[in-house]
């Protein structure tokens, strides 16, 4: 996504180049040694690829693509195929693709001729364009609750998380100075996010009582994260990925990611909804 001046770390900007991200594809061994096998580039392509998220089958990733040197498109990379597809074709920029709940539709943070940043949805094929919220805005990320509500990660000053019902189009601050990591924990249906500052803490929101309580620590300097279906939270530092349970004591290693000699790195995570595959986002090793 892009944020003009109110850009968080590791976010698109109009004014400078995104950085030159990779997405990969790792097969998930449940049990086994390595548990996570060795990352295919699935995006291959030298400019800014970024955001990877799941169909809920888990048969293809939807990410976001810098490929004319101007503005993001989505793409979707079919797993059984290898097929790469281009979605959408439009002079605005989509970012972080998210299949919506009712399966027929994908939502993005779109970045609009006047630089608003704003959510929209399109069909799974990319066409059909429309606004979900008209007046909620700059929206960096989000992520869908049910059918109707969604937790919006809302730049500012500072960022706040905000709870938009489409129905009214209206959107509910429920903690500001929080990171960009904002997740529908499977199972519970609850929304959790991380606070920033000196005391960083992964939170989780319950929508249902409107209440939000602290879970653990995130891990040190990471800030991108996903839940795994076995109910741990998965997050990156340098080529590593680490796991930490409610309950658990301290993070511990889930995998080393590879081939070391081709990334370094790693932010963004997504595990698909069966737990077998894991997309992850690195820099090349060969990147400067």
């Amino acid at each position: 996504m892009v944020t003009g001046g109110l850009k968080p770390a590791g976010c698109a900007q109009a004014q400078q180049a995104p950085p030159a991200t990779e997405v990969y594809l790792a097969q998930i061994h449940a049990g086994e040694a390595p548990p996570v096998g060795a990352g295919i580039n699935i995006s291959s392509d030298p400019d800014y690829d970024n955001q990877p998220s799941f169909l809920p089958d888990g048969s293809a990733v939807l990410f976001t693509s810098r490929r004319d040197g101007k503005q993001t498109d989505i793409y979707r990379y079919d797993i059984a195929t290898r097929k790469l597809t281009q979605l959408t074709h439009t002079p605005e920029s989509e970012y972080s693709p998210t299949v919506t709940p009712d399966g027929k539709t994908f939502s993005v943070i779109r970045v609009e001729a006047d630089n608003t940043q704003r959510l929209w949805r399109f069909d799974l094929d990319g066409s059909n364009p429309r606004l979900v919220l008209e007046n909620v805005k700059p929206v960096g990320y989000h992520a869908w609750i049910d059918h109707t509500h969604l937790a919006l990660f809302v730049l500012g000053s500072p960022a706040a998380l905000q709870i938009a019902d489409t129905t009214t189009g209206n959107a509910d601050v429920v903690e500001t100075g929080i990171g960009r990591s904002n997740l529908i924990r499977p199972g519970r249906n609850t929304v959790s996010y991380m606070t920033t500052g000196a005391a960083r803490q992964v939170k989780e929101w319950d929508p249902k009582t409107r209440t939000a309580v602290a879970l653990f620590p995130p891990l040190e300097s990471s800030q991108d994260a996903v839940w795994a279906p076995d109910g741990a939270l998965w997050m990156a530092s340098g080529t590593k990925v680490f796991r930490h349970a409610v309950g658990d004591p301290e993070w511990s290693t889930v995998a080393q990611l590879g081939p070391l000699d081709q990334i370094k790195s790693v932010t963004r995570l997504a595990v698909s909804p069966d737990g077998k595959w894991l997309a992850f986002v690195a820099e090349p090793a060969s990147a400067k």
